[in-house]
């Protein structure tokens, strides 16, 4: 089993905890298109109390990645994801953080090539 399976098969059961759609082949998209940030223990989980950190959530992954329009409505989608991912939870993997955004705003196809 490679690293990137390990780190997928993680993912997926948070993402099963969370009692989030599962998309697999989405799940692996997003997790490959994470890069080394997912081998980082530091990178590897976001910061969701750091506003500094949900704007580059925003900025770099939102707006430049999935191609969104700046707006409220983003601040709105993150912070319903953070809700339902659960504020209280300590570890906040990238990856499915990443993958619930993408949900949210149904991005889908931006990994579909």
């Amino acid at each position: 089993m490679s690293k990137l399976d390990e780190k997928v098969g993680k993912y997926l059961q948070v993402v099963k905890e969370k009692d989030v759609e599962l998309d697999m082949d989405l799940l692996r998209k997003v997790t490959r298109a994470c890069g080394p940030s997912i081998y980082n223990r530091d990178s590897e989980t976001i910061a969701a109390s750091q506003p500094g950190e949900m704007e580059t959530i925003k900025r770099n992954y939102l707006v430049k990645k999935l191609g969104l329009s700046e707006g409220p409505k983003l601040d709105e989608g993150i912070d319903a994801v953070i809700e339902k991912y659960g504020r209280s939870d300590r570890q906040k993997f990238r990856a499915v953080i990443y993958y619930m955004l993408c949900k949210h705003f149904g991005r889908e196809e931006v990994y579909k090539t």
